[in-house]
């Protein structure tokens, strides 16, 4: 078992960081806000989980050891494969996760891409006694996702200026998907980060 990656980050994309152990690039799938704080070129040491499928080895990348804990328990729950548990992680902190297991938000899970209502209350039954207590400080402080603006908009801000962009193209892209951000709000759900990120990268790839 792969318990973590450390060295320096050799390149990063908008779902993988390739970080270089022993002249070897590990490419690591990781959610923006992982990305976000990676840096070509620095030091980073990444918790990680190795999936083995008949056809495929895929290494997902994390910040600390207890987003790779939740990566992993999540997939305990039935239907609940790698991306989707990584799509959970991408929209809710490990601890916002508890938070909305705990109190059954079922508005929370249905936030995350591709869990409809039926499958958010199937989710809340399995996982109520498999995730655990929340662990953060400010329990009662945080939500149970990455709903305000600030939110998104620093974690792709971040993750474009990771990915090499100036802060100025940052700051374009960030406007120009912010009508895309803001529907989902106004439909009662967390702007789905992962999928702003591809489209602000669209919209640089255009303007270039």
């Amino acid at each position: 078992m792969i318990a973590f990656v450390s060295g320096p980050v050799a390149a990063l994309a908008p779902t993988t960081a390739v970080i270089e152990v022993g002249g070897i690039g590990m490419a690591l799938q990781c959610t923006p806000a992982t990305l976000a704080g990676l840096r070509i070129g620095q030091e980073a040491r990444l918790a990680a989980s190795l999936v083995v499928r008949e056809d495929s080895l895929t290494l997902y990348g994390f910040a600390d050891d207890d987003e790779r804990q939740v990566f992993e328990l999540l997939q305990t729950a039935s239907g609940v494969g790698p991306r989707l548990a990584q799509a959970m992680l991408a929209t809710h902190s490990p601890d916002a996760l508890r938070v909305a297991v705990a109190t059954g938000d079922e508005k929370a899970l249905t936030a995350v891409s591709g869990i409809g209502k039926k499958g958010a209350q199937k989710l809340l039954l399995e996982l109520k006694d498999r995730l655990g207590e929340p662990v953060g400080a400010r329990i009662g402080q945080q939500g149970t996702g990455t709903g305000a603006p600030s939110s998104w908009r620093d974690q792709l801000q971040a993750a474009l200026i990771g990915l090499g962009y100036a802060t100025r193209e940052a700051d374009e892209a960030v406007t120009a998907v912010t009508p895309q951000a803001e529907a989902a709000v106004a439909e009662g759900a967390a702007p789905p980060v992962p999928q702003l990120l591809r489209a602000a990268l669209q919209t640089l790839n255009r303007a270039r």
